[in-house]
C-alpha cells in the first residue's frame, strides 16, 4: 500500500500499522462476518477525515488478523487523528452496503508511543460488547529487497474426515514482546497432503523490517469453510536468511501431538527455489533518467458549446482560465518536470479543420511536421489558438488519440521512456467498443491514460474505464494492468480559489501514475537503467536462534 504523504512541514518517519480484531459482532445469519478494516485520517489543522486505505476482506471470521498493513508518515509535532472502521462487507471494493461492526478513534502518536495497544471497539447505540481491536506500530526501515520463494509440503497430517487436507501457510514476524504479527498468507491448496504453492513474492520490509535474522513463524493450517476454525497442522520458526537457501527443509511441529511416543513431525516444508531481488521505487527510475512523455488530447465536439458563448466550456476571456485550461495547467505543471526537453505534442479530436476535414486526431499547433509545444504554456497557447480556427464538430471518439500515443509507446518498450496521455472531454464516448480495445492493447505498453471530465455531463461511462474495480474486458480479452484514471473536474470546483483547485486536481489525477509506471516495469522485469545487473542473494547470511511462541492475541497496555 502506498504511503499517505501530507504536506512537507518537518521531519518525519514512516511507520507500519498492523490491525487485528477479536470477538467481533456477527452480522451474518448463516455464516460469520466478512470483516474489513478501513483507516481514516484527519490532517493537522482541520476536522475532515479522509480514507487512507483498507485491508483485505477475511471471510467468515470474528477474529481477523489482517495481513495488509497501513504505511503512514508520522510527525511528532502534529496530532494525527486516526479512525479505524471495522465493517462486514460482501464486496471488498464497495462499502455502501457494508454493515458497521465497530470503530476506534485515537491518535497516531498514541499508537507510536505504546508500540501496541488493545482497545474496545465502539458502536453508536450498541450497549453490548462489540469486540476489541489490536493496533500495532513499528517504524519502517528502508529496505527495497523482495524475497521470491516457492515452497512445497510433503506428507502433511490428514485433517479432514472425508478427504485429505486443504493446506495454506501463514507467515508471522516476531515483535519486541515476543508475540507474532501475521504478514503474509498463501493460497489454499485443496485436498492434498503434498501441496505445491505458487511462488511467493513479498517484501523483506514486510517480512522482517529489513532484519534478515529476525524470527519468523511459519504455520501450516488446514482450511475450513467456516473461516474461524482452521486446524493447525504444524509450525516452525525460521528467518529470511534461512528461507533464502534453496532446497532447505523444515519440519512442521504440532505441540498437541508432541507427547505421543512415535511422533516425529506433521510433515515437512521445503524451499524449492528462492531468489532475492530489489523492489525499485518510482523515484529510482526517475533518478536513473527514465523520461515521462506527456501528450494532451482536447475535446473539440459541439457539446462544449460555441466558444464565443460565455456559457461554453471553451470560452476564453481575460478573467480567468476555462475548465480545459485549468486541467491542462494542473496536470502539466507537475508532469513537465519529468520530461527533460519539455516539448509536448498536443492533440485535438472531434473538430472540423479549416480545410473542411473532420478529424479525431489533429495537432493543436496545426503543424504535423513539428507538432511539439514548448512547455505547458506552449500547450495552452496552441489550444487557445486552435479553438479560434477549428470548428466544433463530433462525435466523441477516444480510440484514435489512444492509438496515436500507443504507437510511440510500442516502439519504446525498453523502460527508458514512459508515456502519459491526458484526455480532457465534456461528453459521453461514442466509440466505446473501439476505446476498450485500444485500452486493452495499451495496457501491455509503457503507457498511462488520464481522463478529466469537464462540465456537468453524466460521466458514468467514463468511470467504467477506470480499472480500480477490476480488469476491463472486451471480446475475450482484458487489460493486463490498470492504466486509466478518471476524475470529474466538477468535484474540485468547490475548492474556492483556482490555485487550490489546481493543486487538488493534480494530486488526485496523478496519484496512480507511479504505481501504474511500476506495474509495467515489474511485469516486464525492467530495472532502472544503471541497475541492470543480476540481483544479490542473501543465501548464506548468518541465522539467529528463534524465540518462543506467543498467545493468539497479545494484550499490551
Amino acid at each position: 500500500m502506498a504511503a499517505y504523504a501530507p504536506p512537507n512541514r518537518g521531519p518525519l518517519a514512516q511507520v507500519e500499522v498492523s490491525v487485528a480484531c477479536r470477538n467481533l459482532r456477527n452480522k451474518d445469519i448463516t455464516s460469520k462476518s466478512d470483516p474489513i478494516c478501513v483507516l481514516y485520517m484527519c490532517e493537522f489543522g482541520n476536522n475532515n477525515y479522509f480514507e487512507v486505505g483498507r485491508t483485505e476482506k477475511i471471510k467468515d471470521t470474528l477474529n481477523p488478523d489482517f495481513v495488509k498493513k497501513f504505511i503512514l508518515e508520522y510527525r511528532f509535532e502534529e496530532q494525527q487523528k486516526l479512525r479505524f472502521l471495522i465493517v462486514d462487507s460482501d464486496e471488498a471494493g464497495d462499502l455502501s452496503a457494508a454493515e458497521f461492526l465497530g470503530q476506534l478513534e485515537c491518535s497516531l502518536g498514541e499508537v507510536v508511543a505504546s508500540g501496541a495497544t488493545t482497545r474496545s471497539l465502539k458502536a453508536k447505540g450498541c450497549t453490548h460488547d462489540c469486540g476489541s481491536i489490536l493496533v500495532r506500530c513499528e517504524e519502517v526501515i528502508a529496505c527495497n529487497d523482495v524475497l521470491n520463494i516457492k515452497l512445497r509440503g510433503t506428507k502433511l497430517d490428514k485433517k479432514d474426515t472425508f478427504g485429505k487436507s486443504d493446506p495454506f501457510l501463514v507467515f508471522s514476524k516476531v515483535n519486541e514482546d515476543q508475540s507474532y504479527t501475521a504478514v503474509h498468507k498463501t493460497e489454499v491448496i485443496k485436498n492434498t497432503l503434498d501441496p505445491v504453492w505458487r511462488e511467493i513474492s513479498v517484501s523483506v520490509s514486510a517480512l522482517c523490517n529489513g532484519d534478515v535474522n529476525r524470527s519468523l513463524k511459519v504455520q501450516c493450517f488446514d482450511w475450513d469453510s467456516d473461516g474461524s476454525s482452521h486446524d493447525l497442522i504444524g509450525e516452525f520458526l525460521t528467518n529470511v536468511a534461512e528461507l533464502s537457501v534453496a532446497n532447505r527443509t523444515f519440519e512442521l511441529k504440532n505441540s498437541k501431538k508432541a507427547h505421543k511416543k512415535k511422533y516425529t513431525n506433521s510433515g515437512t516444508i521445503t524451499v524449492d527455489h528462492t531468489r532475492m531481488e530489489k523492489n525499485y521505487a518510482f523515484i529510482d527510475y526517475i533518478r536513473a533518467g527514465v523520461q515521462l512523455n506527456f501528450t494532451v488530447a482536447v475535446d473539440f465536439t459541439q457539446s462544449n458549446g460555441a466558444p464565443m458563448d460565455p456559457r461554453s466550456l471553451h470560452f476564453i476571456d481575460n478573467t480567468g482560465l476555462n475548465q480545459y485550461a485549468t486541467a491542462l495547467l494542473s496536470v502539466g505543471n507537475i508532469i513537465q518536470d519529468y520530461d527533460s526537453d519539455k516539448m509536448f505534442p498536443a492533440l485535438g479530436f472531434g473538430g472540423k479543420l479549416p480545410d473542411g476535414t473532420i478529424s479525431h486526431e489533429f495537432y493543436l499547433n496545426m503543424n504535423p511536421s513539428s507538432p511539439f509545444c514548448a512547455g505547458i504554456g506552449g500547450v495552452i497557447s496552441a489550444y487557445q489558438s486552435a479553438i479560434r480556427t477549428v470548428q466544433l464538430w463530433g462525435p466523441t471518439n477516444f480510440s484514435p488519440v489512444i492509438n496515436h500515443v500507443a504507437r510511440f509507446a510500442a516502439a519504446m518498450r525498453d523502460g527508458t521512456n514512459y508515456f502519459v496521455l491526458l484526455i480532457i472531454t465534456d461528453g459521453v464516448i461514442t466509440d466505446m467498443p473501439q476505446t476498450l480495445q485500444a485500452i486493452i492493447a495499451a495496457s501491455s505498453l509503457p503507457m498511462s491514460i488520464i481522463i478529466v471530465g469537464v462540465g456537468q455531463a453524466d460521466f458514468s461511462a467514463m468511470e467504467l474505464l477506470d480499472g480500480d474495480n477490476g480488469a476491463l474486458k472486451m471480446g475475450g480479452n482484458k487489460t493486463s494492468r490498470d492504466i486509466v484514471q478518471f476524475v470529474p473536474l466538477k468535484d474540485y470546483l468547490t475548492s474556492g480559489n483556482s490555485t487550490m483547485v489546481q493543486a487538488r486536481l493534480a494530486k488526485d489525477v496523478l496519484a496512480e501514475i507511479p504505481n501504474q509506471f511500476l506495474s509495467y516495469m515489474k511485469a516486464n522485469r525492467i530495472l532502472p537503467p544503471q541497475q541492470r545487473i543480476g540481483p544479490q542473494s542473501l543465501a548464506g547470511a548468518p541465522s539467529m536462534a528463534p524465540g518462543p511462541g506467543a498467545p493468539p492475541m497479545p494484550q499490551p497496555t
